[in-house]
C-alpha cells in the first residue's frame, strides 16, 4: 500500500496539541541553549540483558505505566548478542530511574507472528505507542557481518513483552531509527531504511537511503493495522561499514510545524522534510538544516523541550544543539571512552518527559546514562 495522506484532523490535533511522541516534551522555552542547562553526567544502569545481549542502540523514556511498562523507566534496546555479534540482539531491557535493570522482552526469531526477513537483530528504531504497543526495528545478519544483513522489520510487541505482529515489506528495509506520533486510534512512524542498496554497494556509497511514513490504525486489545506506507524522504547516502555494519541516515524528530528531522549520518549534517504528517510524494533529502561544524557523524535524534535538534555524534562523544534555523548553539562532550575520545560509544538518546534532562547509551560500557 502507498501514499494515504494523514486525516487533517490529526494533523490538527498533532500541531495544536503537542502529541509528538517521541519528539519534545510540552514545556515552554526557555531563553538560551538547552544543553547549557545540564552539566553532569551519570550513569543510571547497565543495558547488559539477562541473556548476555550487549550493545545498546535504541532508547525511549516510557511516558504512561501500562502491563510490565513503568512511567519513568527507559527501554533500551540490543543490537549485538553475548558474543558482540551486530544484528544479532533480541533483547529489550527496561531501567528503573534507581539503575534497577529487567529484561522486559527476548525476542525468538523462530517464532515470530509474521514475517522478518532475516531474522531479529534489534536496531536504535524503538518508540512506545499508546496502550503500551512496543515497536522496535530489527535490521538482521547471520554472523554479525553486513555481507549478510537483510531487510528486517518492525516487530510489534504488547506491554508484556510478546511480540504481537510484524510490519515487513512495502519499503522496509534495515529500519534503522524511528519516531512516532498518536492521536487517538492512529499513529504515524517515521523510519529510516539503511539497506537499500548497501550490501550490494559492498562499502561503496549509495544514495538510496530512504524515510518511510507508516500509518497504523489501533482497534481495541487488537496490534495496530498497518493502513498505508508513503515513502517521504529517498536518496540519502548509505554504506557499509566493517566497524559500524552500515551508515546511513539514522534518528528523526518531529517538530510542531509538521517537519521532520533527519541525521545524515554519512555526510555529518541535518536535513529537514516539509509537511512530513501529510505530503504524499519524496521530498528527497529535504532541505539542509546545518552541516559540519560540530555535527561529526550524528546518529540519535531528539528534540529539546524548546524545538531545538538535539544530535548525538558516532565520529566523537559529543551531543550538539541546532535550532531548527541551522545554527549549531552548544555543543557538549558526554563520552570519553575510546580513542579519539567518545567514537563510536553513542548512539540513541531520549529526552527525560520532564525536559530537564537527556538519557542517551554508552555503547563503549553497555551502560545507559544520562546528562542532567
Amino acid at each position: 500500500m502507498r501514499v494515504r495522506a494523514l486525516s487533517s484532523t490529526l494533523a490538527t490535533a498533532v500541531l495544536t496539541m503537542g502529541l509528538t511522541a517521541a519528539a519534545s516534551p510540552a514545556h515552554a522555552a526557555r531563553p538560551g541553549p538547552f544543553l547549557d542547562r545540564l552539566n553532569t553526567v551519570s550513569t543510571v544502569g547497565s543495558t547488559v540483558a539477562g541473556n548476555g545481549d550487549v550493545n545498546p542502540y535504541g532508547v525511549f523514556t516510557i511516558r504512561e505505566s501500562t502491563g510490565d511498562l513503568r512511567r519513568g523507566n527507559v527501554l533500551v534496546s540490543n543490537f549485538n548478542d553475548a558474543a558482540n555479534l551486530q544484528g544479532l540482539g533480541t533483547t529489550l531491557v527496561q531501567i528503573t530511574p534507581d539503575g534497577a535493570t529487567t529484561t522486559f522482552a527476548t525476542i525468538d526469531p523462530a517464532h515470530l507472528p509474521g514475517p522478518c526477513p532475516g531474522g531479529v537483530g534489534l536496531t536504535t528504531a524503538l518508540t512506545v505507542l499508546p496502550g503500551g504497543w512496543v515497536v522496535v526495528g530489527s535490521l538482521p545478519t547471520a554472523d554479525g557481518t553486513s555481507a549478510t544483513a537483510q531487510a528486517g522489520c518492525l516487530l510489534v510487541l504488547d506491554k508484556h513483552g510478546t511480540v504481537r505482529e510484524t510490519i515487513a515489506g512495502d519499503g522496509i528495509n534495515g529500519p534503522w531509527d524511528l519516531t512516532a506520533v498518536s492521536a487517538g486510534e492512529r499513529s504515524e512512524l517515521f523510519v529510516t531504511n539503511v539497506l537499500n542498496g548497501t550490501v550490494a554497494g559492498g562499502g561503496a556509497e549509495v544514495d538510496q537511503g530512504t524515510v518511510l511514513r507508516i500509518t497504523l490504525c489501533t482497534e481495541g486489545d487488537q496490534p495496530p493495522r498497518r493502513l498505508a506506507t508513503t515513502e517521504i524522504g529517498s536518496g540519502f547516502p548509505e554504506r557499509t561499514d566493517p566497524a559500524a555494519l552500515v551508515v546511513g541516515p539514522t534518528g528523526v524528530g518531529l517538530g510542531r510545524d509538521g517537519t521532520l528531522f533527519v541525521a545524515d549520518t554519512a555526510l555529518s549534517r541535518i536535513t529537514a522534510i516539509p509537511n512530513a504528517l501529510n505530503r504524499r510524494d519524496s521530498a528527497g533529502i529535504g532541505r539542509v538544516v546545518s552541516s559540519g561544524g560540530g555535527l561529526n557523524g550524528p546518529l540519535g535524534l531528539a528534540l529539546a523541550p524548546g524545538g531545538d535538534i538535539l544530535t548525538v555524534n558516532g565520529g566523537d562523544g559529543n551531543i550538539v544543539e541546532t535550532t531548527p534555523a541551522g545554527r549549531q548553539v552548544a555543543v557538549k562532550r558526554i563520552n570519553n571512552e575510546g580513542t579519539p575520545p567518545g567514537a563510536g560509544a553513542l548512539f540513541g538518546l531520549a529526552v527525560d518527559p520532564d525536559g530537564d534532562a537527556v538519557h542517551f547509551v554508552n555503547d563503549a560500557d553497555n551502560a545507559l546514562d544520562v546528562l542532567h
